[in-house]
């Protein structure tokens, strides 16, 4: 950690791509000014009250780390930071119960849709609810969709070309259950053969970024244990925020008795995209008609796993489809794992920026690698009175897959 702190040389190149700061424009809300804030704690100049509500404010994005010429690594600096500070701080009765609503509800998809389904029946009290749980019940979906087991096995079609194993996930089970069937069936019909462990939990991330390290070790552990790295090519994900988490295992269980299972577990991890534009897909059919999309890089997956082109490749390959960017493409939308609960009013602002620069393209979908990333950007595209339909990326190429296959 003190390596980390000692790279940043304040250049400021981290500024312009750190959300808190446009949004708030407070130096002590930039990742050079935290920076300085967890030294001064580190250090004894400066008390955890003093610098907890700039930490809190941090979205944890990473888009720093891009922008950073130095090569600061400001993900090793502030997950550890905020496991300590959890420790030792100390929570007003609302938060510790928003707190604890998220951290036992969230991570585990049975409780998540019982929490859900009661979200539901109480939204038309939501004017009279705190804050915090107001913005839990705005994120729900009006419908929540059904969703079947995944099975333990899902063949290749034709000849084998891969065997993986996938990370259902938590709360994509719930909100988006069709991801990981639509995950499924792409991967079939490129001859990739998807083990489903059963005996698998949720990946750590939510509860790793927001301090709580030793319920992230739980999970965590109980994943090292799921996966057989030796039958597999690789393990999947279809969720930025899962995959991002799974590849800081080293970090999390560093120092400990599974340090080197967490590094060998994390080498093997992949987002769908990247695989299977690695392996290269069967060629989409084209569209009847051309298709304007705008894809949003999630933070998760393009600032902190560096995966820029894999995602842009396969929409790219669908032929009639027309790919465009959105301005400040690379701006956090605000969802970041619980913090448009904990911070809902930058996370609002977020948002709003977010939904009037992809309505700005002019595109009619919009595609995206993360459960978190497309529920805060649907919510504030409904509040500015667009229905524009948004899809994982995968998703949308199974759509096309299927519609023409």
């Amino acid at each position: 950690m003190a390596e980390a702190v000692e790279a940043c040389v304040h250049c400021g190149f981290c500024l312009p791509a750190c959300p808190t700061y446009l949004v708030l424009g407070e130096e002590m809300d930039s990742p050079r000014g935290r920076i300085v804030l967890m030294k001064g704690v580190l250090e004894g100049n400066l008390t955890l009250d003093e610098v907890l509500p700039h930490i809190d404010r941090c979205l944890g994005c990473l888009g720093c780390v891009t922008a950073c010429p130095s090569g600061v690594e400001y993900g090793e600096l502030i997950t550890p930071f905020r496991a300590m500070s959890e420790a030792k701080r100390s929570r007003d009765p609302l938060e510790r119960m928003t707190r604890l609503m998220t951290t036992q509800t969230l991570p585990y998809p049975g409780r998540f849709r019982a929490a859900a389904t009661l979200g539901k029946l109480g939204k038309p009290l939501r004017n009279f609810l705190p804050s915090a749980l107001g913005t839990m019940l705005d994120l729900l979906p009006s419908e929540m969709q059904p969703s079947r087991p995944l099975p333990a096995i899902y063949h290749a079609q034709g000849t084998r070309r891969a065997r993986v194993a996938l990370l259902a996930g938590c709360v994509q089970q719930i909100l988006s259950p069709q991801i990981n069937w639509a995950t499924l069936r792409v991967l079939a019909r490129n001859g990739v053969e998807v083990l489903i462990p059963p005996d698998q939990g949720c990946c750590g991330a939510l509860s790793m970024h927001v301090g709580e390290a030793a319920q992230a070790r739980g999970l965590a552990v109980r994943n090292l244990q799921a996966f057989d790295l030796q039958s597999v090519d690789a393990i999947i994900t279809n969720a930025a925020g899962c995959g991002s988490g799974m590849h800081e295992y080293p970090l999390l269980f560093a120092g400990t008795p599974h340090e080197d299972a967490a590094r060998h577990f994390a080498a093997k991890v992949q987002d769908v995209s990247v695989f299977l534009a690695q392996l290269g897909i069967e060629t989409p059919p084209p569209l009847s008609t051309p298709m304007t999309v705008a894809y949003h890089d999630a933070c998760h997956l393009a600032h902190a796993q560096g995966v820029f082109d894999a995602p842009r490749q396969i929409l790219s390959a669908i032929p009639n489809l027309k790919l465009v960017a959105i301005p400040e493409g690379d701006i956090c939308c605000g969802s970041a794992g619980t913090y448009n609960i904990e911070q809902p009013d930058i996370a609002r602002q977020l948002g709003e920026r977010k939904a009037a620069a992809i309505l700005s393209t002019g595109a009619e979908i919009i595609a995206t690698g993360n459960i978190g990333c497309m529920t805060q950007i649907s919510t504030h595209l409904a509040r500015q009175g667009a229905n524009l339909p948004i899809m994982h990326t995968i998703e949308l190429l199974d759509w096309v897959y299927e519609k023409k296959g």
